[in-house]
């Protein structure tokens, strides 16, 4: 909250829950910040974003393949078990994040193709230019380059959607090869993180880099000389599977490797593989309603 009212932004969260459920969720969460009824799905409807999956697997084509599909996918598939529950989220939205001005005008938005997956705050601020202070970050020192490595979030949750961060600054004089240096032979700088079986990973978004002239064989490659950010965007598996394995889980630990090649502008250095780690702390989701 600090951070989001240090760059101007306000928050607030829209769902279809009456006002009691609001007011109860607030108080066992601790919430300060506004939380808004749309109790008739007003807003949701003039968003666009009302889920009419909803409506579809409650209606004659229930049981169509493709409805049933489009049900797991888009719904909470295991509240189709309860009839009263069923009426209760039909009016529910797709949900996610918009961004508004000042003016009220629609700038971004963010959201995912699973119902149970969630961009973080964190991450919808980094996607947004918004530079965060990092939490719990590495730092490390190598002959050519220093970089630090942090979690957008280091509380994480099932679908959770959260980014790992390394700022590098190259040494003096220095470059690290981006992007297109492969097809002439030089290792790309690379943020390469093990498979995990509880968190799926996204490629890693690069910054654009420039056209670096290596005079001594005339050569012309992409590369990084200013300091940059690269972004691995991350999210906890959502699946009912996953979920069971992750009723006993209290801490996820993810391991990878900042791999680069840097070269000055007469040597070119030996490919170099750093190992870098994140603890992160998994929480259940809080799934206790009022009724």
């Amino acid at each position: 909250m600090e951070e989001l009212t240090a760059a101007g932004i306000g928050i607030a969260a829209i769902s279809y829950d009456s006002e009691d459920t609001l007011a109860a969720f607030a108080e066992r969460r601790g919430i300060t910040f506004s939380l808004l009824s749309d109790d008739d799905s007003a807003v949701i409807k003039d968003y666009g974003i009302l889920n009419t999956v909803v409506a579809e697997g409650l209606g004659p084509n229930a049981d169509d393949p493709e409805v049933v599909a489009d049900v797991h996918r888009y719904v909470a598939a295991a509240v189709f078990d309860s009839p009263q529950l069923r009426r209760m989220i039909n009016g529910t939205p797709f949900p996610g994040t918009f961004m508004l001005d000042g003016n009220g005008q629609v700038t971004s938005r963010f959201f995912e193709e699973f119902y149970r997956e969630r961009a973080s705050t964190a991450t919808v601020m980094l996607k947004s230019g918004i530079g965060l202070s990092p939490i719990e970050a590495i730092q490390g020192t190598t002959a050519q380059l220093k970089f630090t490595a942090y979690p957008s979030d280091t509380i994480v949750t099932n679908g959770k959607r959260f980014s790992l961060v390394v700022e590098v600054e190259p040494g003096p004089n220095m470059h690290v090869y981006a992007p297109g240096a492969e097809e002439m032979g030089y290792r790309v700088v690379g943020f390469n993180m093990a498979a995990s079986e509880f968190v799926d990973f996204e490629p890693v978004e690069f910054p654009e880099s420039e056209i670096y002239h290596f005079e001594p064989l005339d050569e012309f490659v992409p590369a990084y000389q200013a300091p940059f950010t690269l972004l691995q965007e991350a999210v906890i598996n959502a699946s009912a599977e996953t979920e069971e394995q992750l009723e006993d889980v209290d801490v996820i630990t993810l391991s990878g490797s900042l791999d680069y090649q840097a070269c000055d502008d007469a040597i070119c250095y030996l490919p170099v593989s750093v190992p870098v780690s994140f603890t992160l702390e998994f929480q259940q989701l809080d799934y206790e309603r009022s009724n």
